[in-house]
């Protein structure tokens, strides 16, 4: 029987440590690879070829987990993905299933859950945690446009105009119409709380 190759990407290295502890226990499945950032995995993916790659949601500085799911799936289409979290919001799992995602659980799984699912995953099956799903169907779609939501994620770490237009390649004054836009539909009074309403409910 061949070990399914596993990649696991957590910018906490205690948990991704005692994750690859944990699943070296496991027969039939292989930790090839760590990451500890978004760039990282892609990084690691590329030059392990992982059957699976377990990856953390919320990973500093870079793309997130489900950036690098979507990276993957356009470049090594043979290595399924899953999601884990400690941030289940609706609107992650949404971006999480549109980029090809097969699996979505919280932190707060088992390794032997852990280690099942991964498996399923790895079979070409779907699992989603039947509570996170329950919150998804139940929050209703983003208002936001995917223009206005990249411009929210620009604004998050409070960078100027100029450098939001400047990542965005967008002018100043359509910047500012996007943020202003952003806010009215989230019901914030300025940006900043427009972020925090939207990071709250997953939508960006």
């Amino acid at each position: 029987m061949t070990a399914v190759r596993v990649l696991l990407a957590d910018d906490e290295h205690l948990i991704r440590g005692a994750l690859a502890a944990l699943l070296a226990l496991e027969d039939d499945l292989v930790v090839v690879a760590e990451a500890a950032s978004g760039a990282e995995a892609l990084a690691m993916a590329r030059a392990h070829r992982p059957d699976v790659a377990v990856l953390d949601l919320q990973m500093p500085g870079g793309p997130d987990g489900v950036k690098v799911a979507t990276s993957l799936r356009d470049e090594l289409p043979s290595c399924r993905t899953m999601i884990v979290t400690s941030h289940g919001r609706p609107g992650h799992l949404k971006r999480a299933l549109s980029a090809g995602v097969r699996g979505f659980v919280p932190k707060t799984v088992s390794a032997q859950r852990l280690a099942e699912i991964i498996r399923a995953v790895h079979a070409g099956n779907r699992y989603v945690d039947p509570e996170l799903a329950a919150d998804a169907i139940s929050a209703g779609d983003s208002p936001l446009t995917a223009r206005e939501a990249e411009v929210l994620e620009f604004a998050a770490d409070g960078a100027p105009i100029a450098e939001i237009a400047e990542r965005a390649s967008l002018s100043q004054g359509t910047v500012r119409n996007y943020l202003s836009a952003a806010a009215a539909k989230l019901g914030a009074e300025n940006r900043h709380t427009a972020v925090r309403l939207a990071r709250e409910r997953g939508w960006v």
